[in-house]
């Protein structure tokens, strides 16, 4: 199986009842700022260098950001925070993106999440990430990634549930950094949330360092 035809098989997942109305449901009734826009609603795919080295892997879709236009961390303020840093790190074509269709590449990085359709109030059930899990596991094997980098604590306890990392100690740190087997490593930042970018939880010069951390173990 190849990574398009992975997502092929993603787009018509129905694995999870609650997910897929909330999913549609929002895509029907719409924020008044986007009436005109034509939703996406359903499953998001992975995005990104199918040969990367880098495996970014977030929380699940934004209702009305990647929910809405397609592409993961597309069309809403985590993303606006995500592909600047992409972008001075050399990761990102392009500083900004706002659509599926902007232009926008990655290249040595592929994102994807834990959970790949929008939840209410951005919480999945462990029941649904569970559901969801077997893609993770097919991105990892298909692309298999230098460096992985957990954007949040759900994003890092999925990954550390898949990758089967020991250890008391391998704990969920901003900035933290944890030797794997076969030279790969794990990086731990926090989510690029509104929440932890407006209050300064989060800020540019802390995830830019992240993304220094990320290109220095890709030398290694």
């Amino acid at each position: 199986m190849s990574l398009r035809s992975l997502n092929a098989e993603l787009l018509t997942c129905r694995r999870c009842p609650r997910l897929v109305a909330w999913r549609e449901q929002v895509a029907r009734d719409k924020r008044r700022a986007f009436r005109d826009y034509d939703y996406w609603g359903k499953p998001v795919p992975g995005f990104g260098d199918a040969r990367a080295r880098v495996l970014v892997v977030g929380l699940a879709p934004g209702a009305h950001g990647s929910n809405r236009t397609g592409r993961m961390f597309t069309g809403d303020a985590s993303g606006d925070f995500l592909y600047p840093a992409l972008y001075r790190a050399g990761f990102a074509s392009q500083p900004a993106s706002d659509q599926r269709d902007d232009g926008l590449s990655l290249k040595d990085l592929y994102i994807t999440a834990v959970c790949h359709c929008a939840p209410p109030d951005n919480k999945p059930t462990s029941e649904e990430m569970a559901n969801c899990r077997s893609y993770l596991i097919d991105e990892i094997e298909m692309i298999q990634p230098k460096v992985f980098v957990a954007l949040g604590r759900v994003a890092f306890e999925g990954l550390v549930r898949v990758l089967a990392i020991p250890g008391a100690d391998v704990i969920f740190t901003h900035g933290a950094v944890y030797a794997l087997e076969h030279g790969k490593h794990l990086v731990c930042s926090y989510h690029p949330s509104r929440q932890n970018t407006q209050t300064g939880r989060l800020t540019a010069a802390m995830f830019d360092r992240v993304w220094k951390k990320v290109n220095e173990l890709l030398m290694e």
